[in-house]
């Protein structure tokens, strides 16, 4: 048996040389260039099967299979005493992700229970196939209906906690798909269009309090709100924070969009994080995702995406159409059920303009690059925004792509969202000879 093998993280002491220092730079830059390289495989991967699921009819075919049914009553898949529902386990839970077969089992009440479920077996099973753990601590797909919230796919894996269900892991850093909520708070609030133009100084992705100061100099640099979004530009989204929203707005939009509140899902659903406080340089840091206490499971930035290609609207989400007993008597139907408005079309619209732009110009480029002259993904209009950072103890990045496709030629839509944890650094496999 060979012995796992350990890199260690980038430290130069004073008496190391420069070639050791070399080699070691060489090392770290070759590690995030790699996490880079399988985050965007990831996300290619699950994009690429949804064209090819789409176009085999099933963006259209989702209303025709799932038909509404009666209000459900009380919830029946409630974890167990020993359950561990903030952290994405129950018996269901764990049934669901990852299935192979539309339908599982449950013992409820001295009850044996047939769970039929919304998940499509072909884009389930293709997605769990192609599923590359060597190099992830985490790794969530989600995918739904952004009309009637079914979850349509429901695909992860962690490498600690086997029996998590990833997709529903509510300690997920939001990054920058926060920025979905400050930019739908801006518009909203101040009408702001995706033309409207913006004055930062300094680099893009940092944010220290001087970019924060309402100056103009020969250093000033102009872009638009579209592409402040797609380039995922913090000192903007900063500034929007400090001087414009406030805690007021962020708190506001942050709870429409679902933080910090329980979704009326058939399983358990630990409510996603938003946190303020009273300091200026916080809102900054809350408005453009630079923080580790706004925290979102991926099935709710599933539905935050969800909410931009459904004008607006909000959804709860489901992932069980019926429960039936061992007579065939059914126990549990479903009913989409709809929230308030989030924000208005108009808002919405800009807001998939500027999702449009990720994907075209910003940091979504390379992943889509030539997408508009493929066969299949021409047909669809995509959107969808970025967002990357580390955990307090720089281990592990967490890269999150979420977003939306439509039928440029139908009224079939889907909402994504996925998640990849990466080591920071990473070891040989112990193997056995």
């Amino acid at each position: 048996m060979h012995r796992k093998k350990q890199r260690v993280p980038l430290t130069i002491s004073h008496r190391s040389g420069w070639r050791d220092y070399q080699t070691a730079l060489k090392r770290s830059t070759a590690s995030r260039k790699r996490h880079r390289r399988l985050f965007r495989a990831g996300c290619l991967l699950i994009i690429t099967a949804l064209a090819g699921w789409a176009a085999a009819g099933g963006l259209s075919g989702l209303r025709a299979r799932f038909g509404e049914t009666a209000h459900p009553p009380a919830e029946i898949l409630a974890p167990s005493p020993n359950a561990d529902p903030e952290h994405g386990r129950c018996p269901a839970s764990t049934q669901l992700m990852n299935s192979r077969e539309d339908y599982f089992y449950i013992t409820a009440d001295d009850r044996r229970l047939c769970v039929d479920t919304s998940l499509d077996m072909n884009l389930q099973n293709y997605l769990h196939g192609k599923m590359n753990t060597a190099h992830a601590r985490q790794i969530a797909m989600v995918v739904l209906d952004p009309d009637s919230g079914r979850v349509i796919a429901m695909v992860g894996y962690d490498k600690h906690d086997p029996e998590a269900n990833t997709c529903l892991d509510n300690n997920i850093p939001a990054a920058s798909v926060f920025k979905i909520v400050t930019a739908a708070a801006a518009i909203d609030t101040f009408d702001y269009s995706p033309e409207t133009v913006f004055l930062f100084n300094g680099a893009k992705h940092t944010l220290y309090k001087r970019q924060l100061l309402e100056k103009k100099n020969r250093y000033t640099n102009k872009i638009t709100f579209k592409q402040s979004f797609a380039q995922s530009v913090n000192p903007v989204f900063g500034k929007l924070g400090t001087h414009h929203l406030g805690k007021e707005k962020l708190e506001k939009y942050s709870l429409a969009f679902g933080f910090n509140q329980r979704f009326k899902f058939e399983i358990p659903l630990a409510p996603s994080r938003f946190e303020v406080s009273n300091d200026p340089y916080h809102w900054a840091e809350l408005a453009c995702g630079f923080n580790r206490s706004t925290t979102i499971s991926p099935l709710h930035g599933a539905l935050m995406a969800a909410t931009v290609a459904n004008a607006g609207q909000l959804v709860e989400p489901t992932v069980i159409d019926r429960v039936t007993d061992a007579q065939g008597r059914v126990v549990y139907t479903h009913l989409a059920r709809k929230r308030e408005r989030v924000i208005s079309p108009d808002t919405s619209a800009a807001l998939e303009r500027m999702m449009a732009a990720t994907i075209r110009s910003g940091t979504c480029r390379k992943l889509f690059r030539g997408y508009r002259r493929d066969k299949v993904l021409s047909r669809l209009t995509i959107g969808g925004k970025s967002g990357s950072i580390s955990n307090r103890a720089h281990d592990t990045r967490y890269d999150w792509f979420v977003g939306y496709a439509e039928e440029k030629a139908g009224t079939g839509k889907i909402a994504v969202a996925v998640l990849v944890a990466h080591e920071e650094y990473i070891g040989l496999r112990a193997g056995v000879s």
